[in-house]
């Protein structure tokens, strides 16, 4: 159901700045919920097929530091490479979090390119392109961890509209099916919030639950 990286395309948001208030927004939550994992929880089976709590929340770590390496430039695979969540696996996850905002708060970041070897070795993409990526992959995986943990989340509602926006970019069809692929192909959906839907746009089902 879900790789290693994000594949959306740039989304109708032309302020960047925005974007990355946005995107900021978007991760601190994923901090409050990941805050209220314990231990137990850990082996929980999540949304993303196959993947335990702990293997997602080292997913979400490591895409942190691999975007935050984008942003400055740099463009090694090795680092996205998994990384490891040690004896804290909150605290990681908090320090990882941290780590990527930090770097897109930086003087100039809108000018840059930035090098995403998960999605193409050929060419860097635009950073308002990149930060969309990133954008769109902590809204789902906010859920992810929520849904596992019987939790709700909430959203503001301008976020959600631009990240309903992301959502319905996001190449479909056969696109879908690959191995690896981003994100599964759309599920139906007919009522519910706003967060319900971009998460069935992007293949999860809104009533996922891990019984």
């Amino acid at each position: 159901m879900h790789s290693k990286s994000s594949t959306a395309p740039l989304h109708p948001l032309s302020n960047g700045a925005e974007l990355i208030a946005l995107d900021e927004q978007a991760v601190r939550t994923s901090i409050e919920v990941v805050a209220k994992v314990t231990t137990a929880d850990l082996a929980r089976p999540t949304p993303c097929a196959g993947w335990s709590l702990h293997d997602l929340l080292a997913h979400m770590a490591t895409q942190h530091h691999g975007f935050a390496a984008a942003s400055r430039g740099e463009g090694d695979p090795a680092l996205w490479g998994l990384r490891s969540l040690g004896d804290d696996p909150v605290g990681s996850y908090r320090s990882a979090a941290e780590h990527v905002l930090a770097a897109f708060a930086a003087d100039g970041v809108l000018s840059r390119s930035f090098p995403l070897p998960e999605i193409s070795a050929d060419r860097p993409f635009p950073a308002t392109q990149a930060i969309s990526f990133h954008f769109i992959d902590y809204v789902v995986h906010t859920w992810d961890v929520a849904k596992t943990l019987d939790l709700a989340v909430e959203f503001e509602p301008r976020l959600l509209d631009v990240a309903l926006a992301v959502a319905r970019a996001v190449p479909g069809g056969e696109t879908r099916l690959v191995p690896g692929a981003a994100f599964a192909p759309e599920v139906a959906w007919s009522s519910g919030s706003r967060l319900d839907e971009i998460v069935a746009v992007l293949g999860r089902s809104p009533d996922w639950s891990r019984d």
